[in-house]
C-alpha cells in the first residue's frame, strides 16, 4: 500500500501541460481539465478547488499569510479583493496584471453589524411562499426600515456616482428613458476575469421609488425594462468575444 501511494504521488510533479481543455462552466472556473503527458504518455489532469479546512488555527492565520493581494473595489463598508495564498508562477512576465494569478476571491465587510453576522452564520432554512399581502404588510416595511438605517447606502453610492464610477460598463444616456434609466456594473461576487462566473449588477437610477421586482407588477412594463434586458445581453456577449 505504501509503495503504491508513493508511486501515485510521484506522478503529478512529472506532468507536462500541453493545453487547457475546459474550465468548468457549472463550477464557475473552479475546475479545469488539462491535457498533457507524464513520461511521454498522454495524461488528463482535472484540477478542482478543495473545500477550506475548518481548523481555526489555519483560518486565523490565512489573512496575514497571503503572498499577494489586489483590491478590486470598495463601497461604503464593503471591500473585495483577489489574493494569492502561496503559489508563485515560475516564469514571470513583464505584465504585472498578467503575472497576478489569484487563487482566492475575498470579500470584506468592515465594520460589520450583528445583522451581517447572522446573515453569514449557519442557520436553518425555511421555505416561505410570499403572497401579495405578506409583501405589503411585512416584506416591504422591512425593506423600508433597512433603507432608513442606511443598509442601502452602497446602492445609492453607485446610482449617484460617488463610488465604483470606473466600474460602470453601461449607463442609460441621460433622458433616454425619461426620468428612469439604469446602469450595469460587475457584481462584487465576480472576479472580473472568469466569464463563466460572470455576475452583473443592474441598478435603476430612480431607485427611491423602486423597492424590488414586485413593484414591476403595479403597472405596465416601463421602457427601461426592455432596454435593461437588451443591454445586459449585449454586454455579456461582447465580453465573450
Amino acid at each position: 500500500m505504501t509503495e503504491a501511494k508513493t508511486h501515485a504521488e510521484a506522478l503529478l510533479p512529472r506532468f507536462k501541460l500541453e493545453r487547457l481543455l475546459n474550465q468548468g462552466h457549472r463550477a464557475a472556473g473552479r475546475r479545469s481539465s488539462l491535457l498533457g503527458s507524464i513520461d511521454d504518455k498522454p495524461a488528463l489532469l482535472i484540477l478542482e478547488r478543495a473545500p477550506f479546512p475548518v481548523s481555526t488555527a489555519y483560518l486565523g492565520e490565512t489573512p496575514a499569510a497571503l503572498s499577494s493581494l489586489k483590491n478590486l473595489g470598495a463601497n461604503d463598508i464593503y471591500f473585495w479583493f483577489l489574493a494569492r495564498s502561496g503559489i508563485v508562477p515560475s516564469t514571470p512576465t513583464d505584465d504585472a496584471d498578467a503575472d497576478f494569478f489569484a487563487d482566492l476571491k475575498i470579500n470584506l465587510i468592515y465594520p460589520c453589524t450583528s445583522t451581517h453576522v447572522a446573515k453569514y452564520s449557519k442557520q436553518p432554512v425555511r421555505l416561505v411562499t410570499e403572497t401579495a399581502e405578506i409583501y405589503r404588510d411585512h416584506v416591504r416595511p422591512y425593506m423600508q426600515r433597512k433603507r432608513d438605517e442606511g443598509r442601502l447606502n452602497w446602492v445609492y453610492n453607485i446610482i449617484e456616482g460617488r463610488k465604483e464610477v470606473e466600474d460602470v460598463i453601461y449607463r442609460t444616456p441621460l433622458g433616454a428613458a425619461g426620468d428612469e434609466g439604469f446602469l450595469l456594473l460587475p457584481d462584487l461576487n465576480w472576479d472580473r476575469k472568469t466569464l463563466d462566473a460572470l455576475h452583473l449588477l443592474g441598478a435603476r437610477r430612480a431607485g427611491a421609488t423602486f423597492g424590488s421586482l414586485r413593484d414591476l407588477r403595479r403597472r405596465p412594463p416601463s421602457p427601461w425594462v426592455a432596454a435593461y434586458a437588451g443591454a445586459a445581453s449585449s454586454r455579456a456577449t461582447d465580453g465573450r468575444k
